[in-house]
């Protein structure tokens, strides 16, 4: 059976996203890139909202990748080897292989999903990743804690969850980031 692993970029005071939608300030170094690269490299398959595939998706193409570090150009392999799922009710299609496009997001459906999975899974994007919290699914929270404010925003956590946590993790990076990794051991 495969863990569903909730993972994100996060400002120090809980945000994915600026008020003004941006992440820039997220963008990793080459020793916090290695460390998403291992993380994801254990990802059988991928759940994505229709924002965050649409971010993501750039990974498809090789155009862009001439002449950028190795660890970037490895993650793309990464990340083409993995199963997408993208819940959305306005795509058509997805651009990319290995992708399917489901118009629900169905708890049932991913429990199932989960069961019969060798492999871990992981749900990306705060706003599907909050529905994953609320109906019990998600297993694993890795957060990486940059050194940065940015005032408000889109929450990287749920709103009204509460949720009992176990340390599982945790180390720091030369560029001040702090990676922890929690198991969801229930309600509180």
């Amino acid at each position: 059976m495969g863990k569903l692993i909730y993972a994100a970029n996060t400002s120090l005071d809980g945000y994915v996203e600026d008020e003004s939608g941006s992440f820039d300030w997220s963008e990793p170094d080459e020793k916090v890139h290695a460390f998403w690269n291992e993380h994801e490299r254990g990802i059988g398959t991928s759940l994505y909202g229709r924002r965050m595939y649409e971010a993501m998706r750039v990974w498809e193409g090789d155009d862009w990748l001439e002449g950028r570090p190795p660890v970037v150009r490895e993650y793309a392999g990464i990340w083409r080897d993995a199963d997408k799922i993208v819940y959305s009710s306005t795509l058509d299609g997805g651009s990319t292989a290995r992708t399917r496009i489901e118009r629900r997001f169905e708890p049932e459906a991913v429990r199932r999903l989960k069961e019969s999975s060798a492999a871990d899974l992981s749900i990306g994007g705060a706003t599907l990743g909050a529905e994953a919290f609320r109906h019990g699914l998600v297993d694993e929270c890795v957060l990486l804690l940059h050194p940065v404010l940015v005032g408000g925003g889109k929450p990287a956590l749920p709103l009204g969850v509460r949720l009992d946590l176990e340390l599982l993790d945790h180390g720091r990076f030369d560029s001040g980031a702090v990676y922890l990794r929690h198991a969801v051991r229930g309600t509180a």
